[in-house]
């Protein structure tokens, strides 16, 4: 099992990917791509993201932990596992 998750995003939603797991959820409206991950903080993301509406990247947060627990997973216990978080680079 690799220490290390995928984050990418397709059509409307983000993906986030981990061992088996691929878990997605509504991402914003004009987002285009995830284009850097800044920091990962067991289930905090600071990413660098491309909007639509904005000619420059812009920082963006993701907090995985409320994702996790309205899917009834044990959080805590899912990302000990994970030491990095990887962008999907093909995402078009």
């Amino acid at each position: 099992m690799a220490d290390y998750a995928i984050l990418s995003n397709e059509n409307h939603y983000t993906v986030f990917q981990y061992d088996q797991y691929i878990i997605r959820f509504r991402a914003p409206y004009s987002l285009e791509c995830y284009t850097d991950i800044k920091e990962w903080d067991h289930g905090y993301l600071v990413v660098m993201a491309k909007y639509r509406h904005n000619s420059d990247i812009e920082e963006d947060y993701i907090d995985l932990v409320p994702v996790l627990e309205n899917l009834y997973m044990d959080a805590d216990a899912f990302l000990k596992q994970i030491k990095e978080v990887r962008l999907k680079y093909d995402q078009h």
